[in-house]
């Protein structure tokens, strides 16, 4: 994409800009196509006008896009195609220049996109507002657009929809103006596209204490956490990375947050210790904080919350939404990331299943509602002779979030016929959607198909540098390399103890442990894609085991 001449010579301050983000049906623009698109332009500093529209990728929406976006099939089938929607796009485009963050992400679809239509690619100039950010928030640890608009404070409505972050790419760029012209000098368009583009310089350090300058240089690229020190030896902060070297190189940089210069001129000395992944850096950070109090760390964590379907153990249990896990005998099937995702499942039981749905106060009360003349409820509350029925309906349940979804639908799919022939429409079309919602529970929002308090799983992080396993055991967190201390058995001790059953009787959770438990699924379900599970009832013996993992250690 070209510059004209006549753009290239506009104060960047006063030129038009358009700003656009697809939503897609995954990453690769060669063999995906988009769903959505959301455009803002941008006239004399200011969102002028808006463009957004739903695109027919003419291929169903993958589920876990829909969980991402929230766009279901049903939400394109009807929209126009790209080629038809393409003339309104060049118009709101115009002569502006485009603007979005990742640039290469968005253009890429837009060019195979025009390609596969036999449609002309606009000529336009275009700012990645991605690649400003490194240069303008180089301090900032994620250059996400999530991060950087919680950085400006900028209200980000919409989060993974087009025109949403269309916007907020366009109020990060507005909010960018001021720093480019102050502190990088820049007045034009052309300015603007060859100052993205440059090499980026080697941050300024400012490091007046040689035994600093000496430590940062042996700092490596790996997971793990850092220390740094002050003149009497104490630990002054602790900070977790997943690549040390560019987390620590941060604190030293001239335009660095002000709280880590404080934390630079107060220090004399910077350790290190590696981990694994960014998981074990996460939970070792937790517990040293908590250990040597650190001057400027902030001791309490905020972690994002989890959700979990909870069934109860007594008679006549019902499924619940819980927000957090307890080891009371209860089972908790989980973690879901959001209440969207875990209210979905809660309404497929509801509708799939006869459990009593009211709560133990309406229960006790002994009197029939209508969800038993419905067929949604057995009706425990005045059938005495039903025990047995709803243990097995109750078993269903667990079959279900253990994802055997086999048996619900073929329920369904009788309940759906029984309507039809009575010419209940309405009441079968219901039970249509929610078979289909069950069939897209095939890519579930859980990450575990057995309850938290009874999970015996192997947990590989493909992400990391090195081998990284994590091991669950009944709510306990095993590691295949953890330096805090008291060390926990390592995954080898662990899988000899399951498989000869000689684990300790004593199933109690320390209050560690619980907050391992928190910080770990919290990583889990943010990072879901970098994961595989295993499950250790599918393996007869540490040997069958051991044949497809190999365990590494420092």
């Amino acid at each position: 994409m070209k510059t004209s001449k006549k753009i290239a010579s506009i104060p960047f301050e006063e030129a038009e800009f358009c700003v656009f983000d697809f939503e897609t049906t995954g990453t690769s623009a060669r063999t995906d196509k988009v769903i959505e698109i959301g455009m803002a332009r941008i006239r004399k500093g200011k969102i002028a006008d808006t463009f957004s529209t739903f695109i027919n990728p003419g291929r169903p929406v993958p589920y876990y896009i829909t969980n991402i976006t929230g766009i279901k099939t049903e939400d394109v089938q009807d929209a126009p195609y790209f080629d038809e929607v393409y003339s309104k796009i060049k118009e709101f485009i115009g002569d502006s220049v485009l603007v979005a963050h990742n640039l290469g992400f968005d253009i890429s679809f837009l060019r195979n996109e025009c390609f596969a239509a036999e449609l002309e690619m606009v000529p336009n100039a275009a700012i990645c507002t991605l690649k400003l950010a490194r240069k303008v928030f180089p301090a900032l640890p994620s250059k996400s657009l999530g991060n950087i608009v919680k950085h400006l404070k900028i209200r980000h409505r919409g989060v993974h929809r087009g025109l949403g972050d269309a916007t907020a790419t366009g109020k990060v760029l507005l909010k960018m103006f001021t720093t480019l012209r102050e502190d990088h000098n820049i007045d034009t368009i052309e300015e603007l596209i060859s100052f993205q583009s440059s090499p980026s310089l080697p941050p300024t350090f400012n490091i007046k204490k040689r035994k600093l300058a000496e430590d940062l240089v042996k700092v490596p690229p790996l997971p793990g956490v850092y220390f740094f020190k002050n003149v009497k030896g104490e630990i002054i902060y602790i900070g977790k990375a997943k690549s040390l070297k560019d987390r620590v190189r941060n604190h030293f940089m001239s335009n660095a947050l002000r709280k880590s210069k404080k934390i630079v001129q107060a220090a004399s000395s910077l350790e290190f210790k590696t981990t694994n992944s960014e998981l074990t850096a996460l939970l070792a950070e937790a517990e040293l904080i908590k250990l040597h109090q650190p001057r400027f760390n902030t001791m309490l964590k905020n972690f994002p919350r989890s959700y979990f379907v909870k069934l109860g153990s007594e008679d006549f249990s019902t499924a619940e939404i819980a927000s957090t896990f307890e080891f009371d005998g209860d089972d908790y099937y989980g973690p879901y990331p959001n209440r969207n995702s875990v209210t979905e499942t809660k309404e497929i039981i509801d509708k799939a299943f006869q459990l009593r749905e009211c709560d133990t106060k309406e229960f006790k009360k002994g009197r029939k509602c209508y969800l038993m003349d419905i067929e949604r409820c057995i009706g425990p509350c005045i059938e005495d002779n039903v025990k047995e029925s709803y243990s097995e309906e109750l078993k269903r349940v667990h079959e279900f979030l253990s994802g055997q979804n086999q048996s619900a639908v073929d329920r369904l799919l009788n309940k759906m016929k029984e309507l039809s022939e009575k010419q209940k429409f309405e009441e079968a079309a219901q039970i249509r959607d929610v078979v289909q919602r069950i069939l897209n529970q095939l890519q579930r929002s859980s990450i575990l198909s057995e309850p938290l308090n009874k999970a015996n799983v192997l947990i590989e992080i493909a992400s990391s540098p090195k081998n990284e396993y994590v091991m669950l055991l009944e709510g306990k967190m095993f590691f295949n390399y953890f330096f805090v201390e008291p060390q926990a058995p390592p995954i080898e001790e662990a899988i000899e103890d399951y498989f000869m059953n000689t684990r300790n009787s004593n199933k109690e959770l320390s209050q560690k442990d619980l907050e391992r438990l928190k910080i770990g699924l919290s990583w889990l379900i943010k990072n879901r894609g970098q994961i595989k599970i295993h499950y250790l009832k599918n393996y007869s013996s540490k040997e069958e085991l051991g044949a497809s993992f190999l365990f590494t250690s420092n």
